[in-house]
């Protein structure tokens, strides 16, 4: 029972984090778009999911 309760919250909080890193990572957007923060979404966009591949990484060796 103890084994399910752990991997029911896990997923969960796994969940979490990757919600949480998308939310930051589309936070602040507006309509106008200049070069500038064309540039600055798409290195967003690149950290996020360098961020998203580290947290994959780090779930799978929480798992053993």
């Amino acid at each position: 029972m103890d084994r399910i309760l752990r991997m029911i919250m896990r997923r969960l909080v796994n969940k979490g984090v990757d919600s949480g890193i998308k939310a930051m990572a589309r936070r602040g957007k507006t309509g106008e778009d200049t070069e500038q923060d064309r540039e600055l979404e798409r290195r967003g966009r690149q950290n996020s999911k360098n961020l998203r591949q580290a947290s994959r990484v780090i779930k799978r060796i929480n798992r053993f």
